[in-house]
């Protein structure tokens, strides 16, 4: 049995050529993480863009920026508006390499045009700024694991697709089709950049994710002269958030939460417009099919209220990628590659949704924390420890030297998902 806590030669050879690299992974993260990619600033991710693909374009690999096409969303107003993001920016090696992987990754942030964009020291080695974490610094181990890679003998037995998106932290709803089309052309595993947790444990299983609009229309009335021939909305939409959260313990491993009502006016007028914005998470197939159709139930009561009318729109977006014999296999294939780096990972469940549940979906085991140590990420006091770019990148190049040479069966731990 091969021991993958054991390093070859050519291991510590990569482990050095990463070591040489930290001083690259950190600053241009920093440079990345000062242009704002807030996910609806269009302006922001179109000049981030072409920086990443000049970065990526150093590699043995052909780079390409594709333009995405515009999806809808629901508007204030209860309509519908659509929305063209950033390219993806798709990096392809080696397509005709025994072993091939697939590798993912996002150059947005949550952060709007004009938040959260000062970078600071909190203390020595610890930085806190959008992004550091979620995931531009994950981009740059990517990179860097890449770099060490190619430079060494192996790179000729494998061959990869890096899919980056600009859209991951609303959904993936353009860059979904790229990253299934990625996985499900001859992918054997994936590696996915997101942060690992601050404690340096990976993610395990991940619950499915669901967004939902609905939108409701009533009748407007004067609210003193003619109460009674109004409709309310909001009062329709406050029966269905109370029956939403209602849900919440009524299925194992199923949340459901309602982020956001909008609608009405005056108070003296009865409002005609309310629209519902919530989420839900489920463990498996079957728990997500149990919260659509209870979700569709209680729509189709509200718009049965007399006066009420409405449309519904989203579901679940990301399917549940729970743990199965393949992703265990890659797992503990990862667990005893981090210990020859002097790594101890362990492997936790969250509630947790990112690009690894679209490429699982796909039919593709992956491992999706491999990028940087930090932590209280989506918020203003996100930081990341400078420290971990060079042991991740470490992690990442040495599962690629064993997956290149065999030590890791690519293709077996992908016969496991059935």
């Amino acid at each position: 049995m091969i021991d993958l806590s054991v390093k070859t030669r050519e291991d510590h050879a990569l482990c050095e050529h990463v070591a040489s690299l930290e001083d690259k992974m950190q600053s241009r993260t920093l440079d990345w993480a000062r242009i704002n990619t807030g996910s609806w600033n269009r302006e922001g991710l179109l000049e981030l863009a072409p920086k990443l693909a000049d970065a990526f374009s150093m590699l043995d690999a052909e780079t390409v920026l594709t333009p995405t096409e515009p999806f809808e969303i629901v508007n204030s107003s209860g309509s519908i508006d659509r929305f063209q993001t950033g390219p993806i920016v798709n990096v392809t090696a080696r397509p005709k390499a025994p072993v091939q992987i697939i590798m993912s990754g996002h150059y947005d942030t949550v952060f709007p045009a004009g938040t959260f964009e000062e970078i600071k020291e909190l203390e020595p080695g610890r930085l806190n700024g959008p992004g550091l974490s979620d995931m531009k610094g994950g981009l740059s181990v990517l990179l860097g694991a890449l770099q060490a890679f190619e430079a060494g003998s192996l790179k000729d037995s494998l061959g990869y697709q890096i899919v980056i998106t600009p859209d991951e932290e609303t959904g993936n709803f353009a860059s979904a089709p790229a990253l299934t089309k990625a996985a499900q052309s001859g992918a054997m595993v994936g590696m996915t950049y997101e942060p690992c947790m601050d404690t340096g444990a990976m993610s395990g299983g991940r619950k499915g994710s669901a967004v939902f609009d609905i939108v409701l229309h009533g009748r407007s009335a004067h609210a003193g002269r003619a109460k009674a021939d109004g409709r309310s909305a909001v009062e329709a939409a406050a029966h269905l958030v109370v029956a939403l959260e209602t849900l919440n313990d009524k299925y194992d491993g199923v949340t459901f939460n309602v982020g956001a009502i909008e609608g009405g006016s005056a108070v003296n007028i009865v409002p005609d417009l309310a629209i519902i914005r919530f989420g839900a998470r489920a463990p498996d197939a079957a728990a997500a099919t149990w919260a659509t159709e209870q979700v569709e139930k209680l729509f189709q009561e509200a718009i049965a209220r007399d006066g009420i009318t409405g449309h519904m729109h989203g579901g679940f977006y990301r399917p549940p990628k729970p743990r199965n014999a393949a992703q265990q296999a890659l797992f503990d294939a990862v667990a005893k590659t981090g210990e020859a780096i002097g790594l101890q990972l362990e492997f936790v469940d969250t509630g947790g949704v990112c690009e690894g549940n679209n490429i699982f979906a796909a039919g593709v085991p992956n491992v999706d924390t491999l990028g940087v140590m930090g932590g209280r990420i989506h918020s203003s006091d996100e930081y990341v420890l400078m420290s971990s770019f060079v042991e991740r990148a470490q992690l990442s190049a040495l599962l690629l030297n064993r997956f290149a040479d065999g030590r890791i069966n690519a293709q077996k731990i992908k016969a496991l998902m059935g």
